[in-house]
């Protein structure tokens, strides 16, 4: 395939590199990657060892050492040629993600966008790293804050997004003058290999050190807790699910590090019955198949008021039927298949256990097989009726099944039934009513750390924080103020007097 060769995928790659050079050898167990779109197999990995992972974390922390003194408005000029690279390669990177992943062509694609829209973020932020004056209590003294680069970040990235997540913690912290090494999901590492590969060229054209944007592919049991363990890295960004995150959070506790955990989500849109259906129904059928209900901002709950949960009913059963399955690098197709046949496995089962608990399934829920679905990926989306106390619809189950609930009453009802999950990650309602959209911004509304007024749940834009609350591990990435977590932060105090008066009128002479 021309999209390949065009990234640097070879049938047989190695697992880790310093920017400029790949590391390991062949005699390392190898990843077979086959893609979920039509069973295919595209290209192997040799995973990286205990040796390849310390060789990579010096040069990264050696070329930390050199990063932070770069002025942060050069460190977004690199940032910048990055983007435009990025731009470069979007057509055959987009075409990878969606071919290794699964996702749509347009999803794919626009993911690389949000590669490129972070870049340009950065190199603003490049410019903005800001600290505060206040105002000291003692005469002849000034205060202030400022932020200073961290050191090497490490960022563990799931599968459901191959490149995108990776780089809102990256091109931040390269800019706040970090260091990154990345272990990506081993479902999906040849986009991340593609990702180096261009990385590389920017490196190699600005003459930078290697160990500035790192990568090793591993297990987790090898490279990923050599990573969450390792002391040498202050902050490590972790997108997975909540066993994963509850397990690392506490490994990087124990060391005193810090963690941004992007985990489970059970995301939910509230129809009230001042909702404008025309502009509700199609985020609906968007937040719950796109990337085939595989995002953590997947609509997955949808809670309708009693008085329009039959109009809303009817007119999603007409929407999913229309939904055309297939290959996703057929842009006419709307929802490609699962990541892999486990993932179909934990689909069928929350299908069974939803109906051992009362549950019934409206549409959808057939494993489609024959021409065009060789790779036994394939399902169709499902609409289900359920209760919202339910232990299967309490969950995350990663794939798309959309569960109707349905209240009465007021709006907080809803809110109520919205928020009694474990999980806070993204919500959403649709609702014409001033009062009702407002209530459920508000303090005694959504818990989530993303809240919609007629938005979906899905298709966050980068310019905000991006991240969630409760179990859904209340880490912040991309835009805001999201920065600072990548920096550390320092008060400072200068005296330009000829006396030393000290705070709080504390007397001390000798």
């Amino acid at each position: 395939m021309d999209f390949l060769k065009e990234l640097g995928i070879k049938q047989k790659n190695l697992g880790a590199s310093t920017g400029l050079d790949w590391i390991g050898t062949k005699e390392r167990e190898e990843i077979e990657i086959y893609s979920p779109v039509d069973g295919e197999f595209i290209a192997s990995v040799y995973q990286a060892s205990a040796e390849d992972y310390e060789k990579v974390i010096t040069k990264a922390h050696e070329a930390f050492l050199y990063w932070r003194s770069v002025p942060a408005p050069k460190r977004g000029e690199v940032v910048r040629q990055i983007g435009l690279k990025l731009r470069e390669y979007k057509k055959p990177l987009g075409t990878l993600v969606s071919y290794e992943m699964g996702k749509s062509l347009q999803e794919g694609l626009g993911e690389v966008q949000e590669m490129i829209d972070i870049c340009d973020f950065a190199v603003g932020q490049s410019r903005q790293l800001y600290g505060f004056t206040m105002q000291s209590e003692r005469e002849n003294h000034r205060m202030y804050d400022q932020y200073h680069p961290l050191g090497v970040v490490g960022i563990i990235s799931a599968f459901n997004f191959p490149v995108a997540v990776w780089s809102w913690n990256a091109m931040i912290a390269a800019v706040c003058g970090d260091t990154n090494l990345w272990k990506p999901s081993s479902k999906v590492p040849l986009t991340a290999i593609a990702v180096q590969n261009i990385l590389g060229k920017v490196i190699r054209e600005n003459n930078l050190p290697e160990g500035l944007f790192s990568l090793v592919i591993g297990r987790g049991s090898t490279i990923g807790e050599r990573l969450i363990n390792d002391k040498r890295i202050p902050l490590v960004s972790i997108t997975g699910s909540i066993d994963v995150g509850r397990h690392a959070a506490e490994a990087i506790a124990k060391r005193f590090g810090k963690a941004i955990l992007e985990l489970g989500g059970n995301n939910a849109i509230i129809i009230s019955k001042e909702a404008d259906l025309k502009l509700t129904i199609p985020a609906v059928v968007f937040g719950a198949v796109g990337t085939a209900g595989q995002r953590c901002t997947t609509t997955r709950r949808l809670i309708v008021h009693e008085e329009v949960y039959d109009q809303v009913k009817t007119a999603l059963l007409k929407a999913y039927k229309s939904l055309r399955i297939g290959n996703p690098l057929n842009e006419k197709n709307h929802v490609g298949p699962l990541i892999d046949k486990a993932a179909v496995e934990l689909f069928i089962n929350a299908l069974q256990r939803l109906k051992k608990e009362g549950g019934k399934i409206l549409y959808g829920g057939e494993v489609l097989k024959g021409k065009g679905y060789e790779s036994g990926c394939y399902v169709v989306p499902v609409i289900a009726e359920a209760k919202n106390e339910y232990e299967i619809v309490q969950e995350e189950t990663f794939a798309p099944i959309l569960y109707l609930i349905k209240y009465k009453g007021d709006i907080q009802n809803a809110i109520n039934i919205q928020n009694d999950v474990v999980q806070g990650l993204s919500s959403a309602i649709f609702t014409n009513n001033l009062r009702e959209a407002e209530t459920f911004l508000s303090a005694a509304g959504s818990d989530c750390g993303i809240a919609n007024v007629n938005v979906g749940t899905s298709g966050a834009e980068i310019g905000g924080a991006f991240g969630g609350e409760k179990q859904t591990g209340g880490g912040r990435e991309s835009g805001s103020d999201a920065w600072k977590l990548y920096m550390r932060r320092q008060t400072n105090t200068i005296n330009f007097g000829t006396k030393l008066p000290l705070a709080q009128g504390i007397k001390f002479e000798i």
